[in-house]
């Protein structure tokens, strides 16, 4: 599967810091400490609805990651799949009477199209599960092999005790992950499993519903495992970030992590968990079971600029839970057009000042809203006083472009 195109990224004067991000498995900042090749896995969407502002805020706070890592000198190997066979997918299709296939490929093309308006580097290797069910099989082969797997009525699922690591991802307590589960796609109330949080590896084909011949019969993967098999595909063990919405913490990253684990006897899967926070409306996270969803497209297509989008979302750090209202758009927009105007001015006060706290701030847990805060200073200071620094304006539309992803 192909990605998007990639937007060019301008070289800046220096270089910038390490990164610090939240690691959820440690409960506290750490510093990544990725080689000179930093890798990076970030869940991918389901394709039966168009890109959200929750999809859109995750996928630029993963592309704020990137650009520290790539100005502090690390080239950037990033992964990402396509969840294209799923339940919600299919039950999308037959609620429309659509081909399910035919789904998945016109949101997947759709979310490219958001995602080139909004500028945000791909990936190296995006990776659909249809795609991917050949590497699949033979992990849940293994598992089931060591002891690991067992079946149930013909699926297959994964016993959470194999894994003596299993709970380090999130921390949470057997209540807070059986109440998740249910929430989540999991299944805990199913008689038979030998733990109610065990999560499905296999499901056995089903009438009417896409399957794959496999040792373990007809059928089609569980959710976590193919996150799994793409990222140890691509990355190996003890990739530098997993990443996704804080959402994904439990049950995805947690089981994850674990089929990981006891399939390779490595540890650990990935260096850091980070996650970003959900973005509500009308008092609710933003999600496609609730309907509350304010598109990407939608916005594009009633004229919103695409880099107001952005600073929109950029305008809130990564992990915070916000809201989004007309309000905020509207001062984004106001704050794209106070910075495109002091760019455009042939000169102006030194952005050497400016450079230095963006990078200041963006590696320490990328917080954006502290360096939109530089840009501003240096923005207010050249439209009420100006200066005769003939390089400034460039400087400063370089910085938001390589750091923030903005291009004025």
């Amino acid at each position: 599967m192909y990605a998007w195109p990639a937007p060019e990224l301008p070289v800046l004067p220096g270089q910038g810091a390490s990164l610090r991000v939240h690691d959820s498995a440690a409960r506290d900042l750490v510093t990544t400490t990725p080689g000179p090749l930093a890798r990076l896995y970030v869940c991918g969407i389901t394709p039966y609805d168009a890109t959200h502002m929750g999809h859109a805020a995750t996928y630029v706070a993963f592309d704020l990651l990137q650009r520290v890592w790539r100005d502090a000198g690390h080239r950037v190997h990033y992964v990402q799949n396509v969840t294209d066979v799923d339940d919600p997918l299919l039950e999308r299709a037959e609620r429309d009477g659509e081909d399910w296939t035919e789904l998945a490929e016109r949101e997947t093309a759709l979310f490219r199209e958001d995602m080139t308006a909004l500028r945000v580097l791909p990936p190296d290797h995006y990776v659909g599960v249809v795609e991917a069910i050949d590497r699949i099989v033979p992990i849940i082969v293994d598992l089931r092999d060591k002891g690991a797997a067992y079946d149930l009525d013909g699926d297959y699922y994964f016993s959470v005790s194999s894994d003596e690591r299993f709970g380090g991802v999130s921390g949470f307590t057997a209540e807070e992950m059986l109440k998740l589960s249910a929430e989540r796609g999991g299944d805990p109330e199913r008689p038979g499993k030998k733990n109610p949080l065990d999560p499905l590896l296999w499901r056995a084909a089903r009438d009417g519903e896409p399957s794959w011949p496999s040792p373990l019969g007809p059928g089609r993967p569980g959710w976590h495992i193919e996150c799994v098999a793409i990222a140890l595909e691509h990355l190996g063990m003890a990739f530098d970030v997993q990443g996704g919405g804080s959402d994904l913490v439990f049950p995805h990253h947690e089981m994850g992590a674990s089929h990981a684990q006891v399939a390779t006897g490595d540890a650990p899967y990935a260096k850091a968990y980070v996650h970003a926070g959900m973005v509500g409306l009308h008092g609710e996270k933003m999600s496609k079971s609730r309907g509350n969803l304010v598109f990407v497209s939608r916005l594009r297509h009633d004229g919103v600029d695409p880099m107001a989008m952005r600073l929109t979302l950029l305008a809130h750090h990564y992990r915070s839970d916000w809201e989004w209202t007309d309000a905020v758009l509207a001062e984004a927009e106001a704050r794209l057009g106070r910075w495109r105007a002091a760019v455009s001015r042939p000169d102006g006060p030194s952005a050497d000042g400016m450079l230095a706290a963006m990078r200041e701030r963006m590696a320490d847990d990328l917080d954006a809203p502290g360096a939109l805060a530089a840009m501003d200073a240096w923005v207010e200071q050249q439209l009420t006083e100006g200066g005769d620094d003939e390089g400034a304006p460039g400087v400063a539309s370089r910085a938001v472009d390589a750091l923030l992803g903005i291009a004025l």
